[in-house]
């Protein structure tokens, strides 16, 4: 069993954090991966940063070299409205940060608000990934529901006028879904990036979490663009620098998990229970031997041909997306918009 088990693809989160904290003693270094924790000035706000280095650090961690921030707010889940404000201000400042905006990026996060020598890229693309009819894919088009566009202010109010009133030219586009267009989103926005010319391009998307807990309520920032759909399997054409000619900042939330990983959050009460009873002891010893890699696959294993590959979002993932869309939105408005800083 075991052998076929070795053979499943352990494809199981779209967050750098959790593939670092897969590593066994979390306090040991990974060869060319840094990882540093810090709680900003808002309250309840944690902020981890995964630096890949090199490609030692890529081969083990699966992902692009490159910059990973993971914000979690943890009362975010309360309903707070400070809470989302707050957050709102903590992704702006990181946003900023990833963009190059500023000249360092400790200074960054210590700034209230920003300056025109600070003012970053000028021409930004927001780019609303996933499908606005499935709830947990939502998260990019509804972003782009709440984010004012810019880019024809000078055509429509004199040229100049971006500038006085310090507003970055915002363009936007959600580009579905390949089974809605016949196209890949990458096919999309290679035309509309040499057309419009951005300085930057931001992708916004749902992703799969290892963990139940950090559903609706954590952000990852990265860098390196990002790969549609790789986190439940379904892998199109990546969004990066390289393919687009322009920066590309992706802003993820994990809206769902793979069933087989809820099954193995909960191995250690299942092999507990083996144990005690006089026909199955010794086969929970197997189990905790086994390494997390191997107990995913086996899972997948059992699981998958029975039911296929599963995936689960919570209950009250319409209010959770609907509110993240809004503060992902404000955070943007904040990072590239001199006026939005001000009322921060």
């Amino acid at each position: 069993m075991m052998k076929a088990a070795e053979g499943f693809k352990t494809v199981r989160t779209d967050l750098a954090l959790e593939e670092r904290e897969r590593f066994p003693g979390q306090d040991k270094e990974v060869s060319g991966v840094s990882l540093r924790e810090w709680k900003p000035e808002e309250e309840g706000v944690r902020i981890t940063e995964v630096k890949i280095l090199n490609d030692r650090g890529a081969k083990a961690m699966g992902k692009e070299k490159g910059t990973y921030l993971t914000i979690e707010a943890r009362d975010f889940e309360k309903g707070w409205k400070e809470s989302w404000r707050r957050l709102s201000q903590v992704l702006a400042r990181e946003i900023r940060a990833l963009s190059g905006a500023g000249e360092m990026r400790e200074k960054e996060r210590g700034m209230a608000g920003a300056g025109p020598e600070d003012a970053g890229p000028e021409r930004i693309l927001v780019a609303g990934l996933g499908n606005l009819y499935v709830t947990p894919d939502s998260l990019g088009p509804r972003v782009l529901q709440h984010l004012p566009m810019t880019r024809h202010y000078d055509s429509q109010y004199g040229d100049g006028y971006r500038k006085e009133h310090g507003i970055a030219s915002v363009s936007g586009i959600a580009p579905g879904v390949m089974a809605q267009t016949g196209m890949e989103t990458a096919e999309i926005l290679k035309g509309i990036v040499a057309e419009t010319k951005p300085e930057l391009v931001i992708a916004i998307d749902a992703l799969a979490a290892r963990s139940v807990r950090r559903l609706g309520c954590t952000i990852q920032l990265t860098d390196t663009g990002i790969c549609p759909g790789s986190g439940v399997g379904n892998h199109r054409s990546g969004l990066t620098k390289k393919s687009l000619g322009v920066p590309v900042l992706a802003v993820g939330v994990p809206t769902v998990v793979g069933a087989a990983a809820i099954v193995q959050d909960t191995i250690g009460a299942m092999t507990r229970a083996l144990e005690m009873g006089s026909k199955t002891k010794g086969t929970g010893r197997y189990l905790e031997e086994l390494g997390p890699d191997q107990q995913y696959a086996l899972i997948r294993e059992l699981l998958e041909p029975e039911f296929g590959a599963m995936f689960v979002t919570p209950p009250d993932i319409e209010e959770r997306v609907e509110i993240l869309g809004k503060v992902i939105a404000r955070g943007i408005r904040q990072a590239f918009c001199r006026r939005e800083n001000g009322k921060a």
